[in-house]
């Protein structure tokens, strides 16, 4: 027999999410794998014996796998980026700080190895009252889409003011009062689009859950860049199986602001500040406004450009990157390893612009990687264990501390206290030492309470 179409079915959900395969359910649960393909895909109604089976092998009451579509409770909540109005939405879920934030699965965001599953599904009904005259009909920002910013943005790059301002001033600038700012036109409109995200509490959705509110509520949500996160939140979730991570991607100083939105519990920030030869700090401190939040240290990484294996164009310093006509591959603005590489060539006197692929830009430390096995690129800025895991050579150039920054008001909430009790546990520790190119002796060490 089928599956009733107003049934809902969070079989094919739930198995994804605790990484099982159908042949590991079946083995599990003591049926046949050609049986939780069939449920799965709605081919026919299990029996009670076989829900049951199903329900113990996973770990959950049968009614988080098999509900009726009405019965399906729904909460408002609030979207972490903007979208247009009537968008239908795949959305995870979370409560930051006494309120549900939507994150929506739309394009890479909707992937990890594979496709991940949905907590809920939304339709954006309200807009941003108050600068929908800086949308354009497809709901791009209008600074964006102006040809002078297009034109300039490409050009930010090499714009000698911006190698002038400090970090630090950078990101608190950015954060307050763009106008101020001594860019161009297109880096300005690089962080309007940032402030436009800063409209988040305005852009409410309710959202029909797909899951049940209880593992939801046990969610933390930690946004950063290294793949050390992914790999301590899956042992987390082994040690705690009722606690969820959900890991966005994302570079140090959009976790920042993300932190500050009250968007996510824990921002991942690899941020060197050269006048004081600090790590963080001084960007938390400046951005913050008068919040309390403690630094946590997650490991020190080494940092350098990623080249091809045995380097066959003798790259050793950021000087050659001239001198050898070299074609780089590079990050975002804010992004700590764009930061690094700034800061190396203008210690060496070299213009950014005239390093061929300067303004080429990619999102991610896979994708420099990835540009480096392919030939678009010579070389990149990445870390030593991301060159290891693609089989790149590596030349070191900074070792850096990797922070977690977590609001003190939320170190008392049950599910960021499981995940952080999990540093200390050698399930933890040993992932993280296979990983290699990270130094995880001070893991755990609180380095400042601001």
């Amino acid at each position: 027999m089928k599956l009733d179409v107003n049934l809902c079915n969070n079989l094919k959900s739930i198995r994804t999410r605790l990484g099982m395969s159908q042949q590991d359910l079946a083995n599990k649960a003591g049926v046949t794998r050609q049986s939780i393909g069939g449920v799965e895909s709605g081919q026919y109604a299990p029996s009670v014996a076989i829900s049951l089976r199903l329900a113990k092998a996973l770990g959950c009451p049968v009614k988080d796998l098999f509900c009726f579509e009405e019965d399906l409770p729904e909460v408002q909540a609030v979207l972490s980026k903007p979208v247009k109005n009537g968008e239908q939405l795949r959305v995870s879920l979370a409560r930051v700080g006494g309120k549900w934030i939507a994150y929506p699965l739309v394009g890479n965001d909707a992937f990890r190895i594979e496709m991940i599953p949905a907590d809920g599904e939304a339709v954006a009904v309200d807009g941003f009252p108050g600068i929908s005259k800086l949308l354009n009909p497809e709901g791009e920002a209008v600074a964006m889409s102006h040809p002078v910013a297009k034109r300039n943005l490409s050009k930010a790059s090499s714009n000698s003011e911006l190698s002038k301002v400090s970090p630090v001033e950078e990101l608190a600038k950015g954060l307050r009062n763009i106008s101020k700012l001594p860019f161009s036109d297109g880096v300005k409109a690089e962080y309007l689009e940032g402030e436009l995200q800063n409209q988040t509490g305005r852009n409410k959705v309710l959202v029909r859950l797909l899951d049940d509110i209880d593992k939801l509520e046990n969610t933390v949500v930690i946004a950063g860049c290294t793949p050390m996160i992914s790999l301590w939140a899956r042992a987390a979730e082994r040690w705690h199986p009722q606690l969820r991570v959900h890991h966005i991607f994302a570079n140090s100083m959009t976790a920042l602001r993300s932190l500050c939105r009250g968007e996510i519990h824990i921002a991942g920030m690899h941020l060197y500040y050269p006048e004081t030869g600090e790590h963080n700090i001084p960007f938390v401190r400046k951005a913050l406004a008068g919040k309390s939040a403690v630094l946590i240290t997650l490991g020190v990484w080494e940092e350098g450009l990623l080249v091809p294996p045995g380097n066959p164009k003798g790259i050793k310093t950021v000087s050659d990157l001239m001198e050898l006509g070299i074609t780089i591959v590079n990050r975002e603005l804010g992004c700590g390893s764009r930061m690094l590489l700034e800061r190396k060539l203008q210690e060496k006197q070299i213009p950014l612009h005239i390093v061929k692929g300067f303004d080429h830009i990619v999102y991610n430390h896979q994708d420099i990687a990835l540009s480096v096995v392919s030939g678009i690129a010579d070389a990149g800025v990445s870390t030593a264990s991301v060159a290891a895991a693609f089989g790149l050579g590596f030349i070191s150039l900074h070792q850096s501390r990797y922070d977690l920054v977590i609001l003190k008001e939320y170190l008392e909430e049950t599910p960021v206290q499981q995940l952080l009790s999990t540093l200390g546990h050698r399930l933890v520790q040993s992932q993280l030492e296979v990983l290699g190119g990270y130094d995880i002796s001070n893991i755990g060490e609180v380095v400042a309470n601001i």
